[in-house]
Formats: C-alpha cells, structure tokens, sequence
C-alpha cells in the first residue's frame, strides 16, 4: 500500500480541489479532461493511504467529510508554499519572480496599471505578471492570504501583520451619483437616509475569501443590485437601475455630459484614504519586479494616475 508520502503530491491536491470545487466527480474529470474512474481511483488513493474517508459518497454530490475539509485547507496552503518555494528559486537564480501577482482594487484606474504594465515588459523580464481585480477587503485579503505580492488601493488599514508593509497612495473622493432620469435626480437636497432607503442602492461585492465581507454606503433593509466590478456598477447607474457612491474621477466625465446627476446627501462626505502594500519573507532581499513596482509607486505622478485617470479603453 503506498504511504501519505507517495500519494500527497502536488498533483493528488490539486484533484483534490477541483472535485471539491466541482462537487462530484464527474464534474471534475470533465474540467480535467480525464474519465471518471480516474479521478475516483487517485482519491481512493488518497484515501487508503491516510486510511480515512475524504468525500462522502452517500449522496449524487461529493460532499467534503471533516477529513477531507481539513485536508483541503492544508492541501491549498501546502501548494502555496511549493509557489512561494519555486519563486523563490526562480529569484535566486535570475534575480526575477518567476511570477508576480499584482491585487488591483476596482476604484484604481486599470489603464493606469496597464500602462505601467506596458513599461515593466520593456525590461523584457523572465517573470510572468498576473492581474487580479478585488474590492474593498478583497485587495487586503488577496495580500494577505498569499495570493498577491503587492496590492494597490487598499482601503483597510494592513495593521501590524507580520510581513506586510505599506504606504499611503492617495485620498479618493466619492459623489453620490444617479442617472438624470432616476426619480432621485429631482427630490430636494439633501437627500435624507428615508428617502434613499426607497430606492434601490447599487453596490460592488466585495471580493474577500476570508471572513465576514465589508458593505460600505449601504442602508439596513435597502434593496440592492450588486455587480461584481466599479465598471460594472458604473453602467447600472447610468441605466438609472439605482444610485451609490462613485469614486468621483470616474463619475467625473458622466458629470459634466450629463448622463449622471451629482445629489448632496444627509450623511459625512465620503473621501477614502487608500495605500498600496506588500508582502516579504523573512529576510529575503525583493525580487526585481517587486523593486520595480515599488518603485514606480514612490512616483507622486504615478499615484495620482491610479486613481485620477480613468478612462474607456
């Protein structure tokens, strides 16, 4: 019989997850490209090996057992290290990442972040640059969890958590924006908490994976459309499927064309201090495509960019 050694490989975990992710195992041997019977005997595997049980089969769907939940969490933090292990080989070795994960709130500007994407591959780098779009605790979260190497506009504070540094990356003002045609666009100012809460309020859904999410602007009790992007969001609005707060550089050009009524309303103005932050390990020197993004973020032009320069691709 094989020991845990021989069957917990990188390979093994990752079946792991996709049948968790899946929910049965037919499912995941079509994301995989293989037949079923493969997929069941490599967790079987598994199974004899660590002589438990890790789905439970008694149902259609595959069902995690407490066995199988706690191994897919340590299995997601086990591959994680493998990466981190492999990055760090990879630097040592060219001085490169072999790939750097950039966590982009959705009230940063994403032409700002192509643009210095543009530049960064003028240095013909060895590293390959990942993207990811998160909002409000989700760009912390991504950080935080592994799954980035630096986030930009982070709107909650890092705190003292071992490993992670910031810097402040700008203030960004918001305006409580309907379409001309909204019935909010002619009632009296300002706009008072019972008037708003009958009215559909539009929101971004934040993008953390850990822990509670984070609803900013929200009334208890309003009806809510949530889209997954501020682009998105953005659209709604104009269609007049409801208000909410807009970073003000991106509602600015709606503003003065008109397709987008800026309303006062009965609460504090909303202006949001945002920093961008890092992670490193131990005493290991950066790598270089973290020095370079570092470095272009001491730029004040460049950080003004991110959250001035909106615009349609």
């Amino acid at each position: 019989m094989p020991s845990p050694r021989d069957v917990l490989t990188p390979d093994a975990l990752s079946l792991l997850q996709a049948v968790a992710e899946a929910g049965s195992f037919a499912a995941a041997a079509r994301a995989l490209g293989l037949v079923p019977s493969a997929v069941t005997y490599r967790i079987r595997q598994i199974e004899d090996a660590l002589d438990v049980l890790l789905f439970d089969r008694s149902s259609r769907q595959a069902k995690l057992t407490a066995a199988g939940n706690e191994l897919l969490c340590a299995s997601q933090q086990l591959l994680q290290d493998i990466d981190a292990v492999a990055n760090r080989v990879k630097r040592v070795a060219t001085g490169w990442e072999s790939e750097f994960t950039l966590a982009v709130d959705c009230v940063v500007s994403s032409s700002t972040v192509l643009e210095l994407a543009e530049s960064f591959y003028a240095l013909a780098p060895t590293t390959r640059l990942r993207v990811r779009e998160e909002a409000v605790s989700g760009t912390l979260d991504a950080l935080v969890s592994g799954r980035a190497d630096l986030a930009i506009g982070v709107a909650i504070e890092p705190g003292t958590t071992v490993g992670i540094h910031s810097q402040v990356l700008g203030d960004l003002a918001f305006v409580y924006a309907v379409a001309p045609h909204h019935p909010l666009a002619s009632l009296p100012e300002p706009l008072t908490d019972e008037v708003l809460i009958k009215h559909r309020a539009v929101s971004v859904a934040d993008t953390v994976q850990r822990g509670a999410a984070v609803t900013l602007g929200l009334l208890s009790g309003q009806d809510v459309l949530t889209l997954p992007t501020m682009r998105a969001k953005l659209h709604a609005q104009l269609r007049g499927l409801g208000g909410g707060f807009l970073p003000e550089p991106l509602a600015r050009p709606y503003l003065e064309s008109g397709r987008l009524v800026a309303r006062q309303v009965q609460r504090p103005s909303r202006t949001i201090r945002l920093n961008y932050a890092w992670r490193t390990v131990g005493n290991a020197q950066p790598g270089r495509a973290q020095q370079w993004w570092l470095g272009q973020l001491e730029s004040q032009a460049t950080r003004a960019a991110l959250l001035e320069r909106h615009r349609e691709s």
